[in-house]
């Protein structure tokens, strides 16, 4: 035992030290990841491969998937590529039928593509498809994901489902409407799905990503000065996720927030409606 660690850190040391050299839970599983053509998508395929994970790279822009399947071959990884669009219900379900002919249940899913809009409800009341565009992406695709995986997924009585959600269905940030709702109903849905299926073997993780620097977030102005963390960041939570499968993955600030929600609603009212003031709407929202 060194004699500059103490008795409890050098065990601490050993302990991780072995936990380091097991192989990754996720060797041999096939993953599933939508949005995978860039930002955060990208760089978890590429994380998740170097698990040694056979991943599935699903998004509608045929060049980039290319990209990213041939970089992570290159790397000594499996990775094969699927063209679909999740807001399309005929192409999501020939992309189930073709991916369990090819692979047979897919081990785990990553609902990762997702439409962000940041616009105050002032200028959207005119705008209902911006709702429905996002429910279309954000909702209905990951749920018609997971009710087409589900199946075989139960009946190998194994499976994971993440879930890239927001730190937003715990601030209920304004200006968000669409986004957050959109992505506070697949946050709720899973955790249902989750209790109708834990006998089965089959988990689910809500990851609540904070900003993220990726081209999503590229026409807000507000965001310029926000701290934000790197598409390799989010992608380190997004393999956590699927390696330890907790129930959540959340902020701090978020956890902060949900509470003080419940407990003094009006009150974070009024705080957000001030702070929301410091950040007005960009130029895109306003139509400018």
């Amino acid at each position: 035992m060194s004699l500059l660690l103490t008795p409890r850190a050098w065990v601490r040391r050993q302990v991780v030290g072995r936990v380091r050299t097991l192989p990754s839970p996720l060797v041999g599983r096939t993953v599933l990841i939508t949005g995978a053509s860039s930002g955060v998508g990208e760089a978890a395929a590429e994380a998740i491969a170097s698990r040694g994970a056979v991943v599935l790279l699903a998004a509608r822009r045929a060049d980039e998937l290319e990209r990213v399947r041939a970089r992570i071959v290159a790397g000594g990884g499996e990775a094969h590529a699927y063209v679909c669009d999740l807001t399309d219900g005929d192409d999501v379900d020939a992309l189930m039928v073709r991916l369990l002919a090819e692979h047979g249940a897919v081990d785990m899913l990553v609902n990762n593509a997702g439409r962000s809009i940041r616009r105050s409800l002032e200028y959207s009341y005119d705008r209902m498809h911006d709702f429905e565009r996002t429910m279309a992406i954000n909702y209905f695709g990951p749920v018609r994901l997971i009710l087409g995986l589900l199946p075989a997924m139960r009946a190998q009585r194994f499976g994971h489902v993440v879930n890239v959600v927001t730190w937003g269905v715990q601030i209920k940030a304004p200006r968000f409407a669409a986004y957050i709702a959109s992505k506070t109903a697949l946050d709720t849905f899973s955790r249902i799905a989750g209790r109708e299926a834990y006998d089965d073997n089959v988990t689910f993780t809500n990851l609540r990503l904070s900003l993220v620097r990726t081209e999503m977030i590229a026409a807000t102005d507000a965001y310029d000065r926000a701290p934000a963390k790197t598409p390799e960041q989010a992608a380190a939570l997004v393999v956590r996720a699927l390696e330890d499968r907790p129930l959540t993955i959340s902020t701090a600030i978020g956890n902060v927030a949900e509470v003080l929600n419940l407990v003094a609603p009006r009150l974070m009212d009024a705080v957000a409606a001030k702070a929301s003031q410091r950040y007005p709407d960009s130029r895109a929202a306003r139509g400018d």
